[in-house]
């Protein structure tokens, strides 16, 4: 599996809050959720997305805005309007005064705003958890990334607008699920874009000295690499190996391999009850021992400190509900 490959297959949402907004002008939200990672999808009308630190961004329909965390953001129909809805963590809904506006803004399954003509109409779906292996994607992407859709993305948005009003056995499930592909498919077309971050284990991903290496450390962390036994397999000398990974990726192989395996283990703990012991076999140290020193050495926690840590709570939130009837609402979805 190749380096982007590899960082494309991360993203596992797993009970992610997926919403169907309908929006009559005039309105404003103001986003304080502290997800992780969201994707809106822009259906119909147009969103203004007002980040705090940075330029406005018109979204037109066709258009994708991918919104890395915890940052708030401000979205509405023109810029300057007064913020009518504030959502919280947990996706609770409220007025700027602390109203509750769960019941009041409800319109079926999954499905919340006002709806009437010329309403704006958007999907998104927001991430609850944060796995450190995801943290490698997190850290490549800006804070607001926006695209246009291609046509290889219509699939899953349409399928996404189809499925999201619909409340039946595994749903939960399917939509995980096409939130995954679409994201997928709107961060690939990104990361093979002129605008593809400077990052260097990423860019060092097409050396052929370079990203076979990276391709066996990312493949075989528990291996006992050495810079020596790693130049053997990508047919170069230890001096060379060493002094164009240095160069490309900014750090050295064994720097690299520990905060990889650091990354692998801490998603480990949060998402399986594998023991401490049985963490460090699958990344490549000894012992329970010895993986905790090195856990607290990088990341200054312990592992079963990390593992306590506390996850956000997931909510049923604004969209969630008994189907209702929507005048309209058939229309609506894509």
């Amino acid at each position: 599996m190749d380096a982007l490959a590899e960082l494309l297959d991360q993203p596992r949402a797993r009970g992610a809050f997926v919403l169907r907004s309908i929006l009559s002008p005039p309105w404003s939200l103001r986003i304080e959720d502290r997800a992780p990672l969201t994707l809106v999808a822009l259906i119909r009308g147009h969103a203004w997305l007002l980040p705090d630190d940075g330029a406005p961004v018109r979204l037109e329909p066709g258009d994708a805005a991918v919104l890395r965390g915890p940052d708030c953001y401000t979205m509405a129909d023109e810029p300057g309007r007064d913020v009518r809805v504030v959502i919280h963590p947990g996706q609770r809904c409220s007025t700027p005064q602390g109203d509750d506006l769960a019941d009041a803004m409800r319109l079926g399954v999954r499905t919340w705003g006002e709806a009437g003509p010329n309403a704006t109409v958007m999907l998104s779906g927001t991430y609850q958890l944060d796995g450190d292996v995801h943290r490698r994607l997190l850290r490549l992407l800006p804070p607001v990334l926006t695209r246009t859709t291609t046509p290889a993305d219509a699939p899953f948005v349409e399928l996404l607008g189809r499925e999201v009003a619909r409340d039946e056995p595994g749903q939960e499930l399917i939509l995980d699920r096409l939130l995954d592909l679409l994201l997928v498919s709107v961060l690939r077309h990104w990361l093979s874009s002129a605008d593809a971050p400077d990052v260097g284990w990423y860019r060092a991903q097409h050396d052929p000295v370079v990203g076979p290496a990276i391709r066996l450390l990312h493949a075989e962390p528990a291996f006992p690499w050495t810079v020596a036994a790693l130049a053997a397999r990508v047919g170069v000398s230890r001096a060379a190996l060493a002094r164009r990974f240095n160069a490309l990726v900014g750090e050295g192989p064994m720097t690299y391999l520990t905060n990889w395996r650091l990354d692998v283990a801490a998603d480990l703990l949060r998402t399986t009850d594998a023991t401490v012991a049985a963490v460090a076999r699958q990344v490549g140290y000894g012992s329970a021992f010895a993986l905790s020193a090195a856990f607290k050495r990088v990341r200054g926690v312990s592992p079963q400190e990390h593992r306590r840590a506390d996850r956000p709570a997931q909510s049923p939130g604004v969209g969630v509900g008994v189907g209702v009837d929507v005048p309209g609402a058939d229309s609506l979805v894509v």
